[in-house]
């Protein structure tokens, strides 16, 4: 049994977190810190653990493991203390804020053996890994191009302190807005469909609608469009958004030699392949998680799985060339200029 400490107790935490550790049947969450302090002792309380005052006192107990689900900021700081402590690390998506503390990160979890993974959890679903398994069987032949879409209407009303004040709109917390919150999760999603990385980057971010409690402009992006490409020569979109008052999009759309690979496109299917001669293949796998409706994200048992086997599928080593894509995505927003990925 693995004795857990959860660092950060928002929605995610709450959601995702804390109920597949207890699903799981391996774990024990031994400790809870929050900022918040009166909603890690009321944690606490529920699940027979203990609520510290600070981080440091958390990692400083006798644990196995720790989740991090704090905002983006304080990422690289609470991972690379817990490795430096011995602890295997589950960190929320984005890794970090800066390539150099992402790259510090990786170095902790080397320098002191210890697992470090990311909360990439579409990589997970049934659906995106057998649609991985296909390409690369050559399911459509060599993948050409690709549209990979996240939008929804915000983060307003998933924050566990919902309403315009999310700490998702502050600039010093968050540091990123969709482009983090949702950009890195399709980002990944490609480099992984497709065994491949972003070799080159032109992107526009920007904040079009989103507004603070002041009726400010949100001080983070609200909507990112990204074109990806690919060191194996494919070119395609990413696209991230905060803006789509209609239904969630989390869709791909991949184009290969020979067919098209539609995956969460159409409502039915989850996977619909359409190949040259006017065939077409239908595979029905899983619906995508969305804010509205929660099912099991596989992150928790994954992470679980890795401290067995001592390896990560989803190490923070893996999910690198994706963040290094991100920042050079920033990077070309504020000059104007295609940006290569070193």
């Amino acid at each position: 049994m693995y004795k857990i400490g959860i660092i950060g107790c928002g929605k995610i935490a709450q959601v995702r977190h804390i109920p597949e550790y207890i699903a799981s049947g391996k774990a024990e969450i031994a400790a809870f810190f929050d900022l918040n302090y009166e909603r890690a002792k009321s944690l606490a309380e529920k699940y027979g653990a203990k609520a510290c005052t600070t981080a440091d006192e958390l990692i400083d107990m006798k644990l196995d493991a720790v989740s991090i689900c704090t905002a983006n900021h304080t990422h690289a700081e609470y991972a690379i203390k817990a490795l430096q402590k011995g602890l295997d690390v589950l960190c929320e998506k984005p890794m970090a804020t800066t390539l150099e503390d992402c790259m510090a990160m990786v170095k902790a979890a080397s320098d002191n053996g210890r697992i470090l993974m990311i909360g990439q959890n579409q990589r997970l679903t049934l659906t995106h890994a057998k649609a991985h398994e296909m390409i690369k069987n050559g399911a459509i032949g060599r993948p050409l191009t690709f549209a990979t879409r996240f939008a929804h209407c915000g983060p307003e009303t998933w924050s566990v302190d919902p309403g315009k004040n999310t700490w998702f709109f502050d600039r010093n917390r968050a540091v990123m807005g969709a482009m983090a919150d949702l950009g890195i999760h399709k980002t990944d999603l490609i480099d992984f469909l497709l065994d491949d990385t972003v070799k080159a980057v032109t992107a526009s971010v920007s904040t079009l609608d989103k507004r603070d409690a002041s009726g400010a402009l949100i001080g983070v992006d609200d909507n990112a469009v990204c074109i990806y490409e690919m060191a194996g020569g494919a070119i395609g979109t990413m696209c991230a958004s905060w803006t789509d008052y209609g239904r969630e999009d989390n869709s791909t759309r991949i184009d290969g030699t020979e067919g098209v690979m539609k995956i969460y496109v159409d409502p039915a299917y989850s996977i619909v392949i359409e190949r040259n001669d006017g065939t077409r293949e239908l595979y029905e796998l899983d619906a995508i998680q969305t804010n509205d409706k929660q099912t099991s994200s596989g992150v928790i048992d994954c992470f679980l799985k890795s401290l067995d086997e001592r390896s990560c599928p989803i190490d923070a080593t893996s999910v690198l060339p994706a963040m290094k894509a991100v920042f050079a995505a920033l990077e070309s927003a504020r000059t104007g200029k295609r940006i290569e990925v070193k």
